[in-house]
């Protein structure tokens, strides 16, 4: 049996500021940094003792801060790879919120989706995003590791699900798998048959009152 814990980032200071986020460096929250601390225990208890996950994440400082205090509770590093993070937004990272949604050009409910670039200059088609992470994650899945930890971002988690779960990007005009930030997604393939399910989407339960 093997299994994949997607993380997404906690709260970050993009987020109270009202930025766009995407490749903009923002950094993990005091409630953040709290939060990923419950988040690592809460992937400890899921992980039998004595039993060491492969930890990779996005590159980014708010990414990188999660993994670090998941690494910290298994004892051991986490890999980066530029390939897990967040939808690029182009000129308009760092920007706020409002001054993106004046821009904002979405896709069509029909056609030519995938070379949609939002009508952001420099912005990443959902074509160029979805290749980059499928790209990463063919990186680590073939490694024998029974459980990995993938820290990345509330899109870009649902490009890691598809491509582990072996959906082509091409199939990923319209399917998506929303999670919240600071969620756990658990994925698992079984030994006999070698389907890879989607166990738990999102999970936040965990987190204490």
């Amino acid at each position: 049996m093997k299994r994949v814990y997607v993380v997404t980032h906690p709260e970050a200071s993009h987020h109270v500021d009202g930025l766009v986020g995407g490749w903009y460096d923002s950094h993990l929250t005091a409630k953040g940094l709290a939060e990923a601390g419950e988040i690592a225990r809460h992937l400890r208890s899921l992980i039998p003792a004595g039993e060491l996950p492969q930890i990779v994440s996005s590159d980014l400082r708010r990414t990188r801060e999660t993994a670090a205090a998941i690494a910290e509770v298994f004892g051991t590093g986490a890999t980066l790879d530029s390939g897990l993070r967040e939808k690029s937004y182009g000129v308009a990272e760092g920007r706020p919120q409002a001054w993106f949604r004046e821009r904002f050009v979405p896709p069509p409910a029909v056609g030519e989706r995938m070379d949609h670039d939002e009508g952001i200059e420099g912005a990443e088609t959902k074509q160029e995003w979805l290749e980059r992470v499928h790209a990463a994650v063919a990186r680590f899945e073939d490694d024998p590791a029974p459980h990995r930890i993938v820290v990345t971002h509330g899109g870009s988690a649902s490009p890691v699900i598809a491509a582990w779960m072996r959906i082509p990007v091409e199939a990923c005009a319209y399917a998506v798998f929303r999670t919240p930030t600071g969620s756990v997604t658990v994925l698992e393939q079984d030994d006999r048959f070698h389907n890879r399910s989607l166990v738990t989407l999102g999970d936040r339960g965990f987190f204490a009152e």
